[in-house]
């Protein structure tokens, strides 16, 4: 397996595996895929990257702006994703480390993850991966008219910001 930069001829795979993580009810609360624009919009240049076997993608994770002021401008919020097909081989962990080295090398000194209270293995990989828990946010949306609880983690980088 390799970690690549994600390439927009990736974009069905990268579809898929949203699709799939919408379908779990425990990873975003997204109902559907959005396109592939505003996903593409949504997450920084930099730090969008593709966990690869060949030409086939096993995972994704890119990090997206928290805030537009300029205060704000070195944090910014984790999404990863891995395939379903794919879970417990430590494709997240390794897709996680590069995304923080990534996102170090472009000034992002906080790296924060709102990840569902239900999603025991996001939070297992973040804590792994030098997340703290800063917090619930209880019962803050809802989803098929459930009401859903979110854990907030983040990282603070040693080498950014310092």
């Amino acid at each position: 397996m390799e970690i690549i930069t994600w390439h927009e001829k990736y974009a069905p795979a990268i579809i898929d595996i949203y699709q799939h993580g919408i379908d779990t009810g425990n990873a975003t609360f997204e109902t559907e895929v959005p396109s592939w624009d505003k996903i593409n919009a949504k997450f920084h240049t930099h730090s969008r990257l593709l966990a690869m076997d060949m030409e086939t993608v096993l995972g994704w994770a890119a990090i997206g702006v928290v805030s537009p002021r300029e205060c704000y401008s070195g944090v910014a919020e984790v999404t990863i994703y891995v395939h379903k097909n794919h879970h417990g081989q430590g494709i997240g962990k390794q897709l996680l480390k590069a995304l923080i080295e990534h996102s170090e090398q472009n000034q992002i000194w906080t790296l924060v993850s709102v990840i569902h209270e239900e999603n025991r293995a996001s939070i297992h990989l973040h804590d792994q991966c030098g997340f703290r828990l800063i917090g619930y946010r209880e019962r803050i949306a809802q989803l098929g008219g459930d009401w859903k609880t979110t854990v907030m983690m983040e990282r603070r980088s040693t080498l950014v910001g310092i």
